[in-house]
């Protein structure tokens, strides 16, 4: 018989939390690595990853393929991403702790999704794979064997989401804000690696996801800092709150920090610049101005 499981009140969990329920059969620890080009998450997965934990991949599972809705990584359909959790033994009950090595920009999704389809057991571990290494925890080479759980019935549309259209409302809107939190030069359109044009939604403010941690890859701010930075951003007295990044990945990030300060309103654009980008009826600005 196992001890009452303590509900972490937010979104975040810090290393010695998760050290302290190793092997607890409802916590259910996912690797979330993954890279825009070049590296495997898969791959640093089977170098060395938090014992215990399994390895969900963005294109694989926290998406639906991609020509089956907007922009590069549409969201997965409530069936096939029941399926995804059924394969890492998630229940109802269970405590869903995300990693990565970017600060939880990719684990973010997987917590937003679970917000999504109505599992409210989505946590991020603040810091990642790096804070875990430097409280002195061990790493694993061994994949898990974890017993399949029965697929639960997933509702979508446990948090909101927009599409173009709605944006491109919105944009026009004085008491709406819309945040992008790519990194500065692709906002500013000075680079643009995967999408079709450079530069960002007009009106849209620059919020780089990474503003939010410490250090690069690092834990999140102390909370009077990220409150202070939305704040200042216009994004705490809004009447709506639109994030976007390149493909509704690390716009996640954002929607955490902004649920941190108690703004689980926070809107995702899903198709994101992948989706605005390749529609030439809409008009895109660069430069660091919105």
């Amino acid at each position: 018989m196992h001890d009452p499981l303590p509900n972490p009140a937010g979104p975040l969990v810090d290393a010695s939390w998760l050290a302290a329920r190793a092997g607890d059969p409802r916590v259910r620890v996912v690797d979330c690595r993954w890279y825009l080009g070049g590296r495997r998450g898969a791959d640093e997965y089977a170098r060395g990853h938090i014992p215990g934990a399994v390895h969900l991949d963005v294109d694989a599972d926290l998406s639906g393929p991609a020509q089956a809705g907007p922009g590069r990584h549409p969201l997965p359909d409530a069936a096939a991403f029941a399926r995804v959790l059924a394969r890492i033994g998630v229940a109802p009950d269970s405590l869903v702790v995300g990693y990565d090595d970017a600060g939880g920009a990719i684990a973010a999704r997987l917590w937003w999704l679970l917000r999504y389809f109505g599992h409210g057991g989505g946590r991020v571990l603040d810091g990642g794979l790096n804070a875990w290494t430097a409280a002195g925890h061990p790493l694993s080479t061994e994949a898990p064997a974890i017993p399949e759980a029965p697929a639960m019935e997933l509702t979508p549309g446990g948090a909101p989401v927009v599409d173009k259209a709605a944006v491109d409302t919105l944009r026009r809107d004085p008491a709406a804000v819309i945040l992008d939190a790519r990194a500065r030069e692709r906002y500013e359109g000075k680079s643009e690696p995967v999408d079709a044009r450079p530069g960002h939604i007009p009106g849209a403010r620059s919020a780089p996801f990474a503003d939010n941690l410490r250090a690069p890859s690092g834990p999140f701010r102390e909370r009077a800092e990220i409150e202070r930075r939305y704040r200042d951003l216009g994004a705490l007295e809004a009447s709506k709150v639109v994030c976007y990044c390149g493909s509704g990945v690390t716009a996640c990030h954002d929607l955490l920090a902004l649920a941190l300060l108690g703004r689980a309103d926070a809107i995702l654009y899903e198709g994101s610049w992948s989706d605005w980008a390749r529609d030439p009826a809409l008009p895109a600005a660069e430069g660091p101005e919105p």
